[in-house]
């Protein structure tokens, strides 16, 4: 009998984290749900698992090496990796920003992936089919105005996948990088505005379907589960309405 994949996703207490954890589960694996907030991962694993599904939940921070490590040295088996912890603060000009939120958007999204990545190889190793999946953004692939330290995290982390596939060249392991546009997922827009619903709402305004985190994790649990021998580098997904991170249609 074939054992169980086991596939981790980190940042998965709610947005794209939740649903990728939610639809992988729904794909067969069994899915480690990791993320600060634990009555939510728990809330989730139970969702999961009472539909049928397999899931656990660990309490995780990825910006916390030693707790990366532990985490490691007790998951087991991993044969996806999904990092998509990260996240935006504010919304302010590079002449303007605080580096202590640049600082805090390095941590997350760019310290995290290598954190998560680096501890859990040598199991996406054993497994003789790994695949690391890194959630990056278009702002990891073209600056906009008031997204200086979030664009510079993600173009951080685009490279990182980007280097990562360069170097696993010849071995059994997969990086594949997804790149969403314009997404309204949970509290991604509120926390970028620091609380302020008027502001988050104001993104999304006049936007016919801007992608939801159910399309992002439908187009995660595609790239991986293609065969081992496709390798899905870059795939970048907008809404309809966004041509480009700086065009979007309004009706």
């Amino acid at each position: 009998m074939t054992e169980q994949k086991v596939a981790v996703v980190t940042g998965a207490s709610s947005g794209i984290g939740a649903a990728t954890a939610r639809r992988l589960a729904a794909e067969g694996f069994d899915v480690v749900l990791t993320a600060r907030r634990t009555e939510r991962i728990e809330a989730l694993a139970k969702e999961i698992v009472d539909g049928g599904g397999s899931a656990r939940a660990v309490t995780l921070d990825v910006t916390d090496r030693a707790a990366v490590d532990a985490f490691a040295a007790e998951v087991g088996r991993v044969d996806v990796l999904v990092n998509n912890a990260g996240g935006a603060i504010g919304a302010e000009t590079v002449e303007h920003g605080d580096p202590a939120d640049w600082r805090a958007m390095y941590e997350v999204n760019v310290l995290g992936v290598l954190h998560v990545t680096q501890a859990l190889l040598p199991a996406l190793r054993a497994t003789g089919d790994g695949t690391v999946l890194v959630l990056s953004s278009t702002a990891a692939l073209a600056a906009y105005e008031g997204g200086g330290g979030y664009v510079a995290a993600k173009h951080a982390a685009h490279t990182i996948a980007a280097t990562l596939r360069l170097e696993l060249c010849g071995e059994p392991i997969r990086v594949i990088e997804i790149a969403p546009g314009m997404v309204k997922s949970e509290g991604f827009a509120v926390t970028r505005f620091r609380g302020d619903e008027e502001k988050a709402a104001a993104v999304y305004a006049g936007v016919a379907e801007p992608l939801t985190s159910e399309d992002v994790a439908d187009t995660v649990a595609w790239a991986v589960t293609r065969p081992p021998h496709v390798n899905i580098d870059l795939l970048v997904v907008r809404p309809r309405a966004q041509a480009a991170n700086h065009k979007v249609h309004r009706g």
